[in-house]
């Protein structure tokens, strides 16, 4: 089952007078800086903030937070019509004009857009957070987020939303979820674990590895673990569901990751599965069905997916071939040829001529018959 940290996840939430309020983030980090730079510069009154004053301090404010620049005239001022308008804060505005130049306050020193209730899109965001923290509801070793939730829809008054407009595929039966907690423990804080393991291919063996975690990785609504093998100094993947006990060894220095870079560990592959070394990436052409081929433009194989021939229904991919690839080309059964190159096309049409000989006998046997 599902265990998450309150030390993971946290909502931040300010308390004003005589009413509690929360800021979230509007869209993105980018526009919070804005607007919260903004603010700043809208509250001070001993210097005059015109429009050239208001984009240096928001770029000025990007480029220390966010290693970012290039705010453009266009983008204050729509920034400045959102914080006006009620899906923003309705900030009381003043536009004073010296010359030919408009200087911007508020009408009130007081004023603050972190001081006003919560906005119709923070609302919204609110709900989905909320709906989302639902997935944990009820767990075992999650009552905390029972309590944060419930004190969030009386703060503000959302528990009235009841009907449910999002959904989450997960499957609370699999296995061995309730080990996240203490792999995400050991991989934060350097802890090498000597994990017992009971492998796909060899149900009946079952080894135990001692390993030094990495990296945990979701795919296909399951969990694995990539960890480098203590002895032979290998990375190696566990499934979550597969591990039968963690036990945490302090007796053994840990060897920290220094060589990959986990984000882009698995560009080349569909998956989780890092074929042998001498297995290169291949450019793969496909040719779907006219009622499969929107579907797979839509929702990519891959990332370097691309389209060869739009009337043919043709797409490219370069990976390096892995089981996950022959499940996906396999689950589309007629709806997919593999053209080329010959090599993986042949690999392919060996794996469904074996899967067509357990057919035949039962078709030979109803034909004599």
């Amino acid at each position: 089952m599902y265990e998450i940290s309150p030390n993971i996840v946290s909502l931040h939430v300010k308390e004003t007078t005589p009413e509690k309020t929360l800021y979230l983030m509007p869209t993105n980090k980018n526009a919070s800086i804005r607007y919260q730079t903004l603010d700043k510069c809208f509250r001070d009154f001993s210097r005059r903030y015109y429009i050239d004053d208001l984009i240096a301090s928001c770029n000025e404010a990007l480029m220390h937070y966010n290693d970012t620049g290039g705010v453009s005239r266009r983008q204050i001022f729509d920034d400045i019509k959102y914080m006006e308008s009620e899906e923003g804060w309705s900030i009381p505005l003043e536009r004073r004009k010296i010359g030919r130049k408009v200087f911007y306050r508020y009408e009130s020193h007081d004023f603050s857009i972190n001081n006003q209730p919560v906005t119709k899109a923070e609302a919204n965001q609110l709900k989905l957070a909320i709906q989302t923290l639902n997935r944990f509801r009820g767990l075992a070793n999650n009552e905390w987020v029972e309590e944060v939730i419930s004190n969030l829809e009386w703060r503000f008054n959302l528990s009235g939303e009841s009907e449910k407009v999002i959904g989450f595929d997960q499957n609370k039966e699999l296995k061995g979820l309730s080990y996240l907690p203490q792999l995400f423990e050991a991989m934060t804080n350097h802890k090498v674990l000597r994990i017992t393991y009971r492998s796909y291919k060899k149900d009946s063996e079952v080894r135990i590895q001692t390993v030094h975690p990495y990296y945990a990785r979701q795919y296909n609504n399951r969990w694995f673990l990539l960890a480098m093998d203590n002895d032979w100094h290998t990375i190696t993947n566990f499934a979550l569901d597969r591990i039968m006990a963690i036990e945490t060894m302090e007796d053994i220095p840990f060897v920290p990751n220094e060589t990959i870079d986990f984000e882009h560990y698995f560009d080349d592959v569909i998956g989780v599965t890092i074929p042998p070394k001498d297995v290169e990436k291949i450019k793969i052409l496909l040719r779907f069905t006219e009622k499969q081929f929107p579907y797979v433009v839509s929702k990519p194989l891959h990332p370097s997916q691309a389209i060869v021939d739009r009337e043919g229904h043709v797409l490219s991919i370069e990976v390096r071939p892995n089981y996950e690839l022959d499940h996906h080309i396999l689950a589309l059964g007629r709806d997919v040829e593999v053209l080329s190159p010959l090599s993986y096309r042949q690999h392919i049409q060996e794996i469904l001529s074996e899967n067509l000989k357990k057919y035949l006998p039962v078709q030979i046997e109803r034909t004599d018959k």
